[in-house]
C-alpha cells in the first residue's frame, strides 16, 4: 500500500484569519471615530445655528428701534436697521446667553444690508474632536450663519 502523509484540512489557511480580523477591526475603528466625530460637528452646528438666528433676530430688532424710527415715524414697508445699533444688539445677545463661554474662541461677524434691512450674523467657533482620525485637519471649525429682517406687518 502507498500512504501519503495526510495534512490537515485549513491547516494551511490558519493564518489567513487573522489579517482578515485585524482590517475589519481597523475599519470598525475608524467608522466609530468618524461616526462620533461628525455627530459632535453636527450638534455644534446646531448649536451655533440656534445662537446665529438669536442673535440676527435681536440684531435686527435692536436696529430697527434706532434713532431713525422715532425721529422720523415708522415706514409703511421695511424698517430701516441702524448697523451699529444692529452690531451691539448682536453683542448683547450673545452675552446674555454666555456664548462666549458656551462656545470658547467664537467669534462673531455682523453684516448689515440696508436695502434689505437685514442683519446677517455670522457665528464661527473651534471644534476639539473627540476622537481623532488619522490624516484628518488637526483644528476644525465649525460655522452657523443666522438672518433676519424687520418689516413693519400688515
Amino acid at each position: 500500500m502507498n500512504h501519503r502523509p495526510t495534512r490537515a484540512r485549513g491547516r494551511g489557511q490558519r493564518g489567513s484569519v487573522t489579517p482578515l480580523i485585524v482590517g475589519f477591526a481597523t475599519v470598525l475603528a475608524l467608522g466609530i471615530a468618524l461616526v462620533t466625530d461628525a455627530t459632535a460637528a453636527y450638534l455644534q452646528r446646531s448649536g451655533l445655528s440656534t445662537l446665529a438666528d438669536g442673535a440676527a433676530l435681536s440684531g435686527a430688532d435692536a436696529g430697527a428701534t434706532g434713532r431713525s424710527t422715532y425721529t422720523e415715524g415708522v415706514p409703511t414697508d421695511d424698517l430701516p436697521v441702524d448697523a451699529a445699533a444692529a452690531r451691539a444688539g448682536v453683542e448683547a445677545y450673545l452675552r446674555q446667553v454666555r456664548a462666549h463661554e458656551e462656545y470658547p474662541g467664537l467669534r462673531v461677524a455682523v453684516r448689515v444690508d440696508a436695502a434689505t434691512s437685514s442683519v446677517h450674523v455670522r457665528l464661527t467657533a473651534p471644534l476639539d474632536l473627540p476622537l481623532a482620525i488619522p490624516g484628518a485637519a488637526a483644528d476644525t471649525t465649525v460655522a452657523a450663519e443666522g438672518e433676519a429682517s424687520s418689516l413693519v406687518g400688515e
